[in-house]
């Protein structure tokens, strides 16, 4: 019996693409919430025996977690042979240390809550910092899937001459994959420091790249503070105003507005998180990785 997907809230659209790639069918699942703000979840197709996806990414997390755990643990209960997530963004990865006393490791608190309901995991590009791999603090299997083919595949078809820029030091792994990909040069910003509190950033080579599109990529825009001033900063070098690409579109407050206004060509975003700048769909990306975790899991 093949895999059956639900859509946790707001992942309709996401839920159906993979569906229709995988071929599973897409069961129906009520939440709603009481008038107290409690979660009410109910399914409406059967599950024992099957292997449940749950589709929700985990942008916002603190509204979205209650109904999935109960999703998860409601399946358990009605005897699914298996429970997995498919969470194209996964939140709470930037508290990945102590920063200040009194402070938690909330990425290891969280990990052990989705641990505790789910036997496996699939999400895209997590940011992974001073955590090395999803397996420090998840105890059930994980598979990430990079969004580097798609954003690659997209900027070739839809960016003229591009320079694919990474806004700092720690972006400059991804950005030369994503460049690779899409057979374009590669660049990062670079810190030159003449003093504690004189930092000048610098566009290397500028006559070299005039007649090039640059490409701000990055993995998360939530203030888009870093891809505003990476803007700033390319066209006070001279070039021309740059596409920016996100993998997870966060866009909190006027993020999203403010980012539009600071000079940009477009601002393109993977749909790991509906948004309005969403143009790189993910879902073929994803397909291949549950098909792996649910065949393990039979």
């Amino acid at each position: 019996m093949t895999p059956i997907l639900f859509a946790l809230p707001g992942n309709e659209e996401m839920t159906a693409r993979l569906s229709a790639l995988s071929g599973w069918e897409q069961g129906s699942l009520q939440v709603r919430r009481f008038p107290d703000g409690e979660s009410y979840v109910r399914y409406h197709s059967e599950v024992k025996g099957r292997q449940v996806v749950l589709v929700c990414t985990l942008d916002r997390p603190d509204d979205r977690f209650m109904p999935l755990y109960f999703a998860a643990s409601i399946a358990r209960d009605l005897g699914a042979a298996s429970v997995g997530l498919a969470a194209p963004y996964l939140a709470y990865m930037r508290h990945d240390a102590i920063f200040n006393p009194g402070e938690g490791i909330t990425s290891a608190h969280f990990a052990r809550l989705l641990s505790g309901v789910f036997h496996w995991m699939v999400t895209i590009d997590p940011h992974l910092h001073r955590h090395r791999d999803l397996a420090e603090i998840y105890t059930i299997p994980t598979r990430v899937v990079r969004a580097a083919p798609a954003i690659s595949q997209w900027i070739a078809a839809n960016v003229p001459q591009p320079l694919v820029i990474g806004p700092d030091a720690e972006s400059e792994q991804w950005a030369s994959e994503v460049a690779r990909g899409a057979g374009a040069p590669c660049i990062v910003l670079e810190k030159v420091r003449r003093g504690d509190h004189d930092v000048e950033v610098s566009v290397p080579d500028t006559e070299r790249w005039l007649h090039h599109t640059p490409v701000i990529v990055d993995d998360i825009a939530s203030t888009a503070r870093t891809m505003i001033a990476a803007v700033g900063h390319v066209r006070r070098a001279g070039l021309p105003p740059p596409v920016c690409v996100a993998v997870h579109p966060l866009f909190a407050g006027t993020a999203f507005e403010d980012l539009q206004a600071s000079g940009v060509a477009r601002t393109a975003s993977c749909d790991t998180v509906p948004h309005s700048s969403n143009a790189i769909p993910v879902a073929s990306l994803l397909v291949a990785a549950l098909a792996d975790m649910t065949r393990g899991a039979a």
